[in-house]
């Protein structure tokens, strides 16, 4: 496995807050999923649409609600 890079990106304040307040072990699980959905995303070249609807459904079944998130997004 190669060593790992620092990248930087826009997040939403909320998002950018949900980070900074996560444990250690929380940002780790968070940096990685970001990181595999990246490479899902770079690999397939699915179109946007495609891939913002799978990611809804994993969220939802994941328990993300519709309230919750709007909570995240709200700026």
């Amino acid at each position: 496995m190669s060593a790992l890079q620092t990248i930087s990106i826009q997040v939403s304040p909320s998002a950018a807050k949900a980070y900074r307040n996560a444990s250690v072990p929380e940002r780790k699980k968070m940096e990685l999923l970001l990181s595999l959905r990246l490479l899902e995303v770079a690999r397939v070249r699915k179109p946007l649409a495609e891939v913002m609807r799978e990611i809804s459904r994993s969220a939802q079944e994941n328990g993300l609600t519709p309230e919750i998130l709007a909570e995240l997004i709200k700026d």
